[in-house]
């Protein structure tokens, strides 16, 4: 063999290597690729059907909700009481409470006032540290949600909207999250998009 020839069938082997190194780089590009792609598509999907799903329970009745025909909505300096406990609606302070996380009970004529703005007022009563601590990881840092104690309501945790009250047993009932769905800035709101901050706070 000359050294032309030779010369060519090394060429020819180094292209060769060449590209079968090329070919495995685009593959295992690739399969990285599907490692990251599928497992997050996934997730999103999984989100997505957990959204789609509360939002489908929410448009059906959630059983235990009681509605209230609320009279009146009247801003009033005076102490207004309630048929309720707390309140669901009716006559109140002309401020708004912030809404968030309390550990005491809240001037509930100045709460009723955040449900005008469409908040959802998460209460409890006897409810053990875990359990209260439960409901605030469920309240988070969502707007639109207070959550504070509220002595002698009747029942241990109740979730209440403007005419709208749920009464439940357990933090880890799922009627929560379908009534924060629903009526969270929900349709019985009188007020939607009104503020739930810059209001007082204790």
């Amino acid at each position: 063999m000359n050294k032309r020839a030779e010369a060519q069938m090394v060429l020819a082997k180094a292209k060769a290597k060449e590209k079968r190194t090329k070919l495995l780089t685009v593959a295992v590009i690739a399969t990285a690729a599907l490692a990251i792609v599928i497992p997050t598509s996934v997730v999103l999907s999984g989100a997505a059907q957990e959204k789609s799903t509360a939002t489908a329970a929410a448009a059906a009745p959630i059983d235990g909700v009681k509605t209230y025909e609320v009279a009146s909505a009247n801003h009033v300096d005076t102490t207004v009481a309630y048929d309720q406990k707390p309140g669901v609606g009716g006559d109140h302070n002309p401020v708004w409470l912030n809404c968030g996380i309390y550990e005491a009970p809240v001037p509930e004529n100045n709460a009723v006032h955040s449900m005008e703005h469409g908040a959802v007022w998460i209460t409890y009563d006897g409810a053990s540290d875990a359990e209260v601590t439960a409901l605030e990881e469920a309240v988070g840092e969502k707007t639109y949600l207070i959550l504070s104690p509220f002595p002698e309501q009747g029942e241990k945790i109740k979730l209440t909207a403007w005419g709208e009250q749920l009464s439940v047993d357990s933090p880890d009932d799922p009627r929560i999250k379908t009534f924060i769905t629903k009526y969270r800035q929900g349709p019985q709101t009188l007020e939607p998009g009104a503020p739930c901050t810059g209001g007082i706070g204790i």
